[in-house]
């Protein structure tokens, strides 16, 4: 029997409100494991998601495909579908038939205005926990709101818990904000060794041998920065007699063309060679046996975008044994392991809310940090302001011949460390734990919670504004303050 094992009749029931489980967004395949690993302790109801979704109203019992997965026999797993993510009365139909003991939702919370519009009237039956995750600074007060109406906050990365510590820095939540990385589950992704089902695969995807091969998986979005992947591959492949550069290949698993991103063939024929600067576009879908094989394929996984609130493509190329080259931006940093001057893992705070200024360099093994070069402040009008931090291509070519430079037997060995690592009871980042961790924090909160009142009347003066407070939305490096204070 499981650890933590309830039977079915005795499990509180919790609604997840977020992307359809059965479908492969980040959000979905995340939410999925959450269950997958709690379906045990509690009985799940998914309000499932998509744009323009084709089963949209219908509901689906997937206790059987849940037991398959995990062992059980009496899982109680369902799916409601709904395009987009619902409305305020689809919300009050589900909750007046399933009778959750809790909701969580998972994502933006821009896409659940309505939903904290109603935040009174849902408290007043059950609490409200939101798995979050902010990409960066500065602090982003616009959110402050929806963090008051939380119940609890699971934050996906250590960054966004000091973030939202300090939007709420005049609204407490002592025990209820809590770190709960994403994980991964590692008997889906793991080094590949003598498969030839495998071997043929490989074969189809870079034909020839290569000397060295980078991935990047990820959608083709602007802030992903693709164009300067390919830049920064081109200029390092530069570096290297031409024979050799020939023996190195890019794999990018993305959408050739998209509206949001941009056209990456023609990005492709402007800035390569294809006798030399060898890129190969791969736009198809991968059960997950075949993305494992994907990332086998590899020596490491590069990232290069300017906003990055996690990064799953690093995590599950990490648990397959793979190197990763990334900014040191938002919950990636987290993946990195960087040291503080005792040796420990980092943690944030007011004062040094980010490692993108660089303060601690030493990182794990496994990891080719890039330190953003600049930082802009993006914005639109309900995210007024946000940094993009941004990785000069010539630091990500840097990146590349270091990895390159190491050869395949210490890419290899670093890369296993890595796994290692996401593994251990340290870093919490298999899908195991963060079951563990939803089922630790739920009942924690359940004992305690008692429901809210209808109407909540506030007082608006001195005692109830927020300060003037505004913790700096970066620390100043020593070599910054020396330059500027010697002018």
């Amino acid at each position: 029997m499981k650890e933590g094992y309830i039977p079915k009749d005795q499990r509180k029931k919790i609604l997840m409100l977020s992307d359809d489980i059965r479908t492969h967004s980040g959000v979905g395949n995340m939410a999925k494991e959450i269950i997958i690993n709690s379906a045990h302790h509690f009985n799940w109801v998914n309000l499932g998601g998509a744009v323009k979704h084709p089963e949209a109203g219908q509901g689906f019992d997937i206790s059987t495909d849940v037991n398959s997965m995990t062992g059980l026999t009496d899982s109680d797993v369902k799916v409601i579908a709904t395009n987009g993510y619902g409305d305020p009365n689809l919300l009050r139909q589900v909750i007046a038939q399933e009778k959750p003991d809790t909701i969580v939702h998972f994502t933006d919370p821009r896409y659940w205005v309505w939903m904290y519009q109603m935040e009174n009237e849902i408290r007043q039956q059950c609490p409200l926990i939101f798995y979050t995750i902010w990409d960066d600074l500065p602090y982003p007060m616009w959110n402050r709101e929806f963090y008051r109406s939380d119940d609890m906050l699971l934050c996906i990365s250590k960054q966004t818990k000091n973030l939202v510590e300090n939007v709420l820095r005049d609204h407490p939540k002592p025990g209820r904000i809590q770190y709960v990385p994403h994980g991964i589950d590692e008997k889906k992704y793991f080094p590949v060794i003598n498969d030839l089902e495998f071997e043929a695969f490989k074969e189809r995807i870079l034909g020839e041998d290569k000397d060295f091969t980078v991935l990047h998986v990820s959608r083709n979005i602007r802030r992903k920065n693709q164009s300067d992947i390919i830049l920064a591959w081109r200029t390092f492949l530069d570096q290297l007699p031409v024979e050799k550069a020939k023996k190195c290949t890019l794999l990018l698993k993305t959408e050739a063309s998209f509206e949001h991103g941009t056209d990456l063939n023609a990005v492709i024929d402007s800035l390569c060679d294809p006798e030399i600067h060898k890129v190969k576009i791969i736009n198809e879908r991968f059960d997950d046996k075949g993305l494992n094989y994907l990332y086998n394929c590899s020596d490491a996984h590069m990232f290069m975008t300017d906003n990055e609130g996690w990064g799953l493509g690093l995590t599950e190329s990490l648990t397959a044994g793979r190197m990763i080259i990334a900014p040191v931006q938002g919950g990636m940093q987290d993946q990195m392991r960087f040291e503080d001057e005792n040796g420990d893992w980092i943690n944030f705070s007011t004062e040094h809310p980010s490692n993108s200024d660089g303060k601690y360099k030493k990182c794990g093994e496994w990891a080719m940090p890039i330190f953003p070069k600049t930082r802009s402040v993006k914005g639109s009008p309900m995210t007024p302001y946000i940094f993009a931090s941004q990785c000069s291509i010539e630091d990500a070519a840097i990146a590349l011949m270091k990895v390159y430079k190491m050869g395949p037997e210490e890419r290899e060995r670093r890369g296993l460390a890595g796994r290692e690592w996401v593994l251990s009871d340290e870093s919490g980042f298999t899908a195991t734990r963060m079951g563990q961790g939803f089922i630790n924090n739920i009942d924690n909160l359940l004992e305690e919670w008692k429901p809210q009142p209808r109407f909540t009347v506030v007082k608006v003066d001195d005692s109830t504004k927020l300060d003037n407070y505004n913790p700096a939305p970066i620390s100043l490096t020593p070599e910054f303050l020396e330059e500027i204070q010697s002018i």
